[in-house]
């Protein structure tokens, strides 16, 4: 049974189906070549450009892309609009405008606007000679707003100064509407989720079809269609713009039937969610260790806004987060703003040597696969956790499972004793936060166990052999399980909850308990 149907299970009355994938998703385009001041330096150099013409070369740059979004906007009709104020909501006046005009397809509008973007000023080095520096300014940004056939509506956001960046704006949830209507069939859609699916298993295979395109094609297009400089016709001697998933939203929604199923059992999971989840659970969450190593920030914050209660975990850049959407969907999603913060493996080559190693992942692209991992492992273990609330679990019906003697294979293996303190240790060795991905071996156990070295090699032996007899009691009363071919040892789902609610009652408030 995965994590997620552990949540559904407890409430299998009131859940009608689960949907998991792609929310929002912002690509970015760089032009790698002159995204830096030496290679700004070097494509100047070999155009004849002088420093002194620097600003008059770039303004003319940006005069060529205005009149373009100029054209663009003429030849289809559709207006160009300047907004005053960055901090205006574009979406939204996009929105009105495509139902002002009924526009079904196509270009809804151009708008533009000034705002802060990364670019380059000439400054004097300790040499007293003129270079590059990057610095944060200010230019003009156009906003191509389409209702596209495929996606929905959709913009793509240029900056009109050098290095001219660029981002596109997808919706995971606008692009299932679109297949699901051409596939005939039927959904009621909010909003930006979907209180009923007919065929929800043939939904969640399109959903997933975003998870395996090859985006580049697509990415490319749409970049040629705003910035006439890059190509051929541009005049531009430039490699094509590099791109990179900058944001991911991974969102699942498990459906419920109905607004009072859901307001019945969601304030306890919001209460649950901030009186229960720690930092070490967000770590966990997220897939991060948890140990000395690591010295960022986490944080929570319980926030209610007009559409819902939304409880919200940061982990540095990154977050997950839980609210209740249009009254019967209850939203887990993952978002990854900076890629580096997780690990994938991939084949490096050091000293002409070829290894598969865990490296930081990139925001390319081409990690999208891992991305994807790493968000729907994250909402499902958030699930599992929320699985116990609402429901009455005496902690008896855990605990007295592995209070008995149990034989495994023919052999008998006695019970545990689950607030006793030798077994407490072992439980809080196990659990460590640093074995929650790889799983730890029998000498990680030891040295939780007993943090002096023994240099006797004697009595290495019989620490040794102790600590086998307790990986096989542990595997035997079910909570542990042993990796396949290899000396590693992870935790099962069983394990988690019962020796979590045996070192939580070990700590309970006496007070508490007797009151």
């Amino acid at each position: 049974m995965s994590t997620r149907q552990a949540f559904v299970r407890r409430h299998q009355q009131n859940v009608i189906g689960i949907l998991s994938g792609f929310d929002r998703m912002r690509f970015r385009g760089t032009l790698r070549s002159i995204s830096y001041a030496e290679g700004l330096d070097r494509f100047l150099g070999a155009t004849g450009v002088r420093y002194k013409d620097f600003g008059t070369y770039a303004q003319g740059l940006s005069e060529q892309l205005k009149k373009h979004a100029r054209q663009v906007a003429t030849r289809a009709g559709r207006p160009l609009e300047y907004l005053a104020s960055s901090r205006q909501e574009k979406e939204a006046v996009a929105k009105a405008i495509a139902e002002r005009d009924a526009i079904t397809e196509g270009l809804v509008c151009v708008l533009s606007c000034v705002e802060p973007c990364m670019s380059f000023c000439i400054r004097r080095d300790g040499n007293g000679r003129f270079r590059f520096r990057s610095q944060q300014r200010k230019c003009l940004h156009l906003y191509y707003y389409y209702l596209d056939r495929e996606f929905g509506l959709m913009h793509v956001r240029l900056a009109t100064w050098l290095p001219f960046g660029i981002q596109i704006c997808l919706n995971g949830r606008q692009y299932l509407a679109r297949r699901m209507a051409k596939a005939g069939i039927g959904f009621e859609q909010r909003d930006n989720c979907f209180v009923r699916i007919d065929d929800l298993s043939r939904a969640q295979r399109m959903l997933r079809d975003l998870e395996e395109r090859k985006w580049e094609q697509l990415l490319k297009s749409l970049a040629a269609q705003v910035n006439p400089l890059i190509g051929g016709r541009g005049g531009l001697d430039l490699h094509p713009y590099y791109w990179s998933l900058r944001e991911s939203e991974y969102a699942t929604d498990v459906m419920f039937k109905d607004v009072g199923a859901l307001q019945q059992v969601y304030p306890a999971l919001a209460q649950h969610a901030i009186r229960r989840f720690g930092s070490e659970d967000v770590l966990r969450f997220l897939g991060r260790r948890t140990n000395r190593r690591f010295n960022g920030e986490v944080s929570t914050s319980y926030l209610v806004r007009a559409e819902g209660v939304r409880v919200k975990h940061w982990l540095q850049e990154n977050s997950i987060k839980m609210y209740d959407k249009q009254g019967s969907i209850l939203r887990i999603e993952t978002t990854i703003n900076n890629a580096r913060r997780f690990k994938v493996r991939r084949m490096t080559v050091r000293k002409n040597v070829r290894r598969m190693r865990w490296i930081p992942m990139r925001h390319a692209v081409a990690d999208l696969d891992r991305r994807v991992e790493i968000s729907r492992a994250a909402n499902e273990r958030y699930l599992e956790a929320l699985a116990v609330v609402g429901v009455p679990s005496p902690a008896r019906e855990l605990l007295d499972a592995v209070s008995r003697r149990v034989i495994k294979a023919h052999r008998p293996y006695r019970p545990l004793r689950p607030v006793c303190r030798q077994d407490a240790a072992v439980f809080a060795a196990v659990l460590k936060g640093q074995f929650l991905l790889k799983g730890f071996t029998n000498r990680d156990l030891r040295e939780q166990l007993s943090p002096s070295k023994v240099r006797d090699p004697q009595q290495q032996r019989r620490a040794s052999g102790r600590t086998t007899r307790l990986l096989r009691l542990f595997r035997a009363h079910g909570l542990i399980r042993k990796v396949s071919g290899t000396r590693y040892y992870r935790v099962t789902a069983k394990g988690q909850r019962i020796m979590n609610a045996a070192l939580k009652l070990r700590d309970a408030d006496v007070a508490k308990l007797t009151a």
